[in-house]
């Protein structure tokens, strides 16, 4: 499988790496980090060189009950960030995690080459008219209702039947429009329990049926430090030994905190295979 990145074809036959870049001063992990421009291109640079494909710029937090943030403050916050790495790093393929068409349009015509939407265009109707417009890889992942109360939406009848339902219906919705780069985020600690989020990765298999790249995002995440019973600074650990097992189960990106051990990941998982 490729997407087209700026009219770069990238192969998703060999697993690759987007690395997380949150300017949201709310992360559940990554908070108040990145202060200042400098911060922000040495931890850009740091990813790059350690084998990142993809850099994932966030200005919006999404964790479970974040705080609102209005369209003018998503867009304050990132339109600065995705200058500031074009400029130092220009060959860079940036990513904006979004659900609002308006930032999304605005950070593709400012050079970012893909949009990561937590909503798959349910949160915003011109969504996908809009990418069908510009025409970039779209990743859509599977939520239920807002960050802020999207943990009281939990109940499902068949969670993975449920959630396979959703990705056909989106694609089909996207498709019909005229989105060709399509990938699919099973949205893991998104309107999930902590044992629906296993449930998920046991059965990652089964989204091979939908034929469209697989984006895995549990890096630091909750399923990993509550089942451990640390913090989300302790869960590297946890975060590799479950990419390994998302990689075997058909992932063709990792969205990940740290590049260099998510790199090893794929580089011992594609030698098992060989």
């Amino acid at each position: 499988m490729t997407i087209n990145c700026k009219g770069k074809l990238i192969d998703l036959a060999f697993p690759k790496i987007m690395g997380i870049l949150n300017i949201t001063p709310d992360s559940f992990y990554d908070v108040g980090t990145y202060k200042n421009e400098k911060e922000v291109l040495h931890h850009v640079e740091n990813m790059l060189t350690k084998g990142a494909t993809f850099i994932d710029v966030g200005a919006y937090s999404s964790r479970p009950n974040a705080d609102h943030v209005s369209e003018n403050d998503e867009l304050k916050r990132i339109l600065p960030i995705v200058d500031l790495v074009l400029k130092e790093f220009p060959e860079t393929i940036l990513s904006i995690d979004t659900f609002r068409s308006e930032v999304a349009k605005q950070c593709i015509e400012a050079g970012a080459a893909m949009i990561n939407d937590i909503s798959a265009g349910l949160l915003d109707d011109n969504m996908l008219p809009t990418i069908a417009k510009l025409q970039v890889p779209y990743i859509m992942m599977h939520m239920r209702g807002t960050p802020q109360n999207m943990q009281q939406q939990t109940t499902y009848d068949d969670l993975v039947k449920d959630v396979l339902y959703y990705f056909s219906e989106r694609i089909a919705a996207a498709k019909a429009l005229g989105v060709i780069d399509m990938l699919i985020d099973p949205g893991f600690g998104f309107a999930k329990t902590l044992d629906q989020n296993y449930e998920l990765l046991n059965k990652l298999e089964l989204f091979k049926m939908i034929e469209k790249p697989l984006l895995i995002g549990v890096s630091r995440k909750s399923m990993i430090y509550k089942t451990l019973k640390t913090t989300a600074q302790e869960a590297l650990n946890g975060t590799s030994v479950l990419n390994t097992i998302a990689l075997q189960k058909g992932a063709s990106i990792l969205r990940v905190h740290d590049v260099k051990e998510a790199v090893e990941c794929v580089k011992l998982v594609e030698s098992l295979k060989s």
